[in-house]
């Protein structure tokens, strides 16, 4: 894994030199500045991983710089008075270690590990924070024991182990994001972060922020730095949800991020470097749209170096038994009654085509748990779909107090699919033969319930 640079603001030259010398043969790349001035032009080229500062230094304290390196990186101070004063000042300021001069070279390696494996833990422990509900929920969901689940398992198997980048196909609702957890946690990234983005959800300025970070006034209210996803990631795994949905603008930097490992925040001029795996996924014909010029030919070339292809849930009946029964023991009101299927209800599951996959099942599982109440078994009569078994049949009745325009019509329609279908978007998209995104926009236009 690639070393942080360090940079070191020491006015002795002598000392600076030693100082730089000694991280190189430890492995680090540094960067040296004597005095604050020096250190901020530093700043403009560079993000250190880490900085050694002196407490005095010819143009002012090093203390009066720490507000503003402690949000870049840990900061490690030294001094040549070896007060206690002067130690607790600057960890209350927020240094993260302290070195005496003269500096001993075993101390200064140890202190430097600890710095960066403190920082390391505490940017993991908040991620993990945000991430562990979400990452639980859906490591439950590989269940099964058909043909078709047992193809993609091999898979995972045999590419997880590498660092290529991944493509995952399929519909929405088939387990995308589980593939790519367990490409994550079968890899040799699986200590670090796995981080998700939906890329269907975000207007493109904000899309590019959310990755990529921004930099103070980039925009209106980017009134601070921000790390983007891809510096969460840092060592671990990003994976990009329906990226075929990703503006042509933000693809050209994704791809650069793929050939070289660099990219700039938003604002930004520095160019910072992505230790990242990057797995994508898309229930779009990502091929054809590279075809037809509405994706970049370049980024699918890079994204799918490996594909995997998600079979819909139609196509692996025998396992809707044993998800069903799966989320009812996972589902906390039923742990109160020992719930099953009877025969009936198991069959009315057999004959459904499931349009919104594993997410629809579970769903109507949960569903079915509530309505069926404290009954033991759950009967067809308890089971409520999303979508109707003859849809080809289906008629639709708009009414209306007015003669209504266009946008009357579209909006009132759409709230009719929203409902009927339980918020569930992709499945909306497909009847309006729309994008996901499209449908977004629709939901932010009109306001409609979305699916929880």
């Amino acid at each position: 894994m690639i070393q942080p640079e360090i940079l070191v603001i020491e006015d002795d030259h002598l000392l600076n030199s030693m100082l730089v010398d000694s991280l190189q043969r430890m492995g680090y790349t540094s960067k040296n500045a004597a005095s604050l001035t020096e250190a901020r032009q530093a700043l403009n080229t560079i993000e250190p991983g880490l900085t050694i500062l002196d407490a005095r230094l010819p143009d002012g304290e090093g203390i009066e710089m720490l507000p503003t390196l402690r949000d870049i990186c840990p900061v490690v101070m030294m001094t040549a008075y070896g007060s206690v004063r002067d130690a607790v000042a600057a960890m209350k300021a927020g240094a993260e270690e302290y070195l005496l001069k003269p500096i001993d070279l075993d101390e200064l390696e140890m202190v430097v590990q600890r710095a960066l494996q403190n920082r390391t833990l505490q940017e993991d422990f908040k991620f993990y924070k945000r991430q562990d509900k979400r990452r639980n929920r859906h490591n439950k969901l590989m269940v099964g024991e058909s043909k078709a689940l047992h193809q993609v398992e091999d898979m995972i198997r045999a590419v997880a182990p590498t660092d290529v980048s991944v493509l995952i196909q399929g519909e929405s609702g088939t387990g995308k994001e589980l593939v790519a957890s367990e490409l994550h946690k079968h890899s040799q990234r699986s200590k670090r972060n796995f981080v998700a983005l939906d890329c269907c959800t975000l207007q493109e300025k904000l899309f590019e922020s959310e990755l990529f970070g921004h930099e103070r006034g980039a925009f209106t209210g980017a009134d601070k730095q921000k790390k983007g996803l891809i510096e969460s990631a840092e060592g671990g795994t990003l994976f990009l949800d329906e990226i075929g949905e990703i503006e042509p603008s933000i693809q050209a930097k994704l791809l650069r991020i793929l050939e070289t490992g660099q990219f700039r925040r938003l604002g930004g001029i520095k160019d910072l470097h992505a230790d990242v795996r990057i797995v994508a996924a898309t229930n779009r014909d990502l091929e054809q749209m590279s075809v037809e010029g509405t994706f970049r030919n370049d980024l699918y070339y890079r994204l799918s170096t490996f594909i995997i292809t998600l079979p819909p849930l139609r196509k692996r009946l025998e396992d809707v038994p044993a998800l069903a029964q799966h989320f009812i023991a996972h589902h906390s009101f039923s742990r109160r009654i020992d719930k099953q299927f009877d025969k009936n209800a198991l069959q009315e599951f057999m004959r459904y085509d499931w349009p919104g996959n594993i997410r629809e099942l579970r769903n109507v599982v949960e569903r079915a748990i509530i309505l069926s109440g404290d009954n033991r078994n759950i009967r067809p009569e308890h089971l409520s779909f999303c979508s109707s078994l003859k849809r080809n049949n289906m008629s639709v009745q708009l009414s209306f107090e007015h003669e209504p325009n266009l946008e009357d019509i579209e909006r009132d329609y759409f709230h009719l699919l929203m409902q009927k279908h339980s918020g569930h978007r992709a499945t909306v998209a497909k009847i309006l033969d729309v994008s996901e995104r499209h449908v977004y926009r629709m939901l932010k236009k009109y306001g409609a319930q979305e699916e929880g």
